[in-house]
């Protein structure tokens, strides 16, 4: 089954050259694993919220706005697209995304279609 992983982060966290490096590390090794494993089937990294655009339809009126839906400390940063097993295994895959360790890893199911 396909599982989401959204990689939830504070996109204003601030880190040293040296921190982003390790960082950046840390996310290259997690997926060249979960690629050598067989389960990693896509991911993306998404720019910070300030260049979002949320869009939607109220009462047939199109209404744009910059910025993300709702306010939060942790938005979106990326997000894995894995095939596992079950459940169980898609945490476990999650667990070991780096941004476990200071952020919060979703996970959902994809419907398949």
């Amino acid at each position: 089954m396909r599982y989401a992983l959204l990689v939830c982060d504070d996109e204003n966290a601030v880190l040293s050259p040296e921190g982003r490096q390790e960082r950046f590390a840390a996310f290259t090794a997690f997926q060249d694993e979960m690629e050598a494993r067989g389960v990693l089937r896509g991911r993306e990294r998404l720019r910070p919220t300030t260049s979002s655009t949320t869009v939607r339809v109220r009462d047939g009126d199109l209404v744009i706005a910059d910025g993300p839906f709702a306010e939060t400390k942790e938005q979106i940063a990326g997000f894995y697209v894995v095939d596992c097993r079950d459940l169980d295994e898609a945490i476990e895959v999650a667990s070991r995304i780096p941004a476990a360790q200071f952020g919060t890893i979703e996970v959902r199911p994809v419907w398949e279609m």
